[in-house]
């Protein structure tokens, strides 16, 4: 079989950084598509990234040398990934997460080799010859799109939290290759010149979390979140919230869920008060579980739901906390 190449994106405190969440995600989703899996760092590897490496099955890291890649720079991500396409040769795809940067990245690198691209996908629909068939989520992951690709390369990105990690059946060597990308002076006009901590809190323990308690306009202003956050700490799980509950200042921005706000894949998403707007759905349609609280029995959230209660939160809410003791 023909390699896959995965850009991945790495987290945590410099040195003991690990493969972040959706890049493992994405080299799982790598090895339906061909056999040895690459992947390229920009920076080093430490042992945290080699390992994660070696349990997905990854065969080598290459290691992009470049002082220049230690800051990001779509335009020269691109430039080494493209390094990397030329120096495996026979290759079957190439992969990055569906986050800002890997979607960014992707496309670079699309545009200037002429490959075909598609963002967002969630599986492989069929492969077969030059052509690969996959599914793709578009309208703020409302719809499911199947998309030919032919006619070089397959660039792809693969959506956030669509499918689990999970080890290779047998672990990879990852042996880390260090190597110098070609890079040309145009490569370098835009890159980021200073990275500054974010306001307003870690959006981590949203994503991360198993459970997720979330709450909407039924809440009925900030006093009227009580319940949400005692529910969400009896069962160990993270508050998250809709966009007009930010916007209204109720909660601050880092609990939101939805297309402005953080994508979420717990295993049970308690939706408390939401109506389930499209932008709102599109964060939150990856939750294995999906259970409405509302009044409105025919809210959209409650129509999509796995479970429905028909009822005021406020009501149900201490109900369920008095129940779990």
């Amino acid at each position: 079989m023909s390699a896959v190449v995965v850009l991945i994106e790495t987290e945590g405190e410099q040195g003991s950084e690990q493969v972040g969440l959706v890049s493992q995600e994405t080299l799982t989703f790598a090895r339906q598509l061909g056999d040895p899996v690459y992947a390229l760092v920009l920076g080093s590897a430490p042992e945290g990234v080699v390992a994660d490496c070696r349990t997905q099955g990854v065969a080598a890291i290459f290691e992009a040398a470049n002082e220049e890649l230690t800051a990001y720079s779509g335009a020269a991500w691109s430039a080494a990934l493209a390094s990397v396409v030329d120096a495996v040769g026979d290759v079957a795809a190439v992969v990055a997460g569906g986050t800002p940067r890997g979607n960014e990245v992707l496309a670079h690198l699309a545009a200037r080799r002429g490959l075909p691209m598609a963002a967002n996908v969630v599986s492989v629909a069929s492969q077969s010859g030059d052509a690969l068939e996959v599914e793709r989520q578009v309208v703020g992951g409302a719809v499911i799109e199947t998309t030919s690709l032919s006619g070089g390369i397959p660039v792809i990105t693969v959506a956030g939290h669509a499918l689990e990690p999970a080890p290779a059946a047998e672990p990879g060597g990852a042996a880390v290759l260090p190597f110098a990308a070609d890079l040309a002076a145009s490569d370098l006009r835009a890159t980021v010149s200073r990275v500054q901590a974010r306001e307003g809190g870690d959006t981590s323990a949203l994503t991360g979390a198993r459970i997720v308690v979330g709450a909407g306009r039924g809440a009925g202003g900030p006093d009227g979140f009580d319940s949400v956050d005692a529910l969400a700490a009896r069962l160990g799980g993270a508050v998250g919230v809709s966009r007009v509950v930010t916007s209204l200042g109720w909660r601050p921005h880092h609990e939101q869920v939805g297309q402005t706000g953080s994508r979420i894949s717990p295993d049970v998403y308690i939706a408390c008060g939401i109506s389930g707007a499209i932008q709102h759905w599109a964060g939150c349609s990856s939750s294995k579980t999906i259970i409405a609280v509302n009044t409105d029995g025919d809210a959209p959230m409650v129509t999509k739901a796995n479970y429905a209660v028909v009822g005021d939160m406020h009501e149900v809410l201490p109900a369920l906390l008095e129940e779990l003791g």
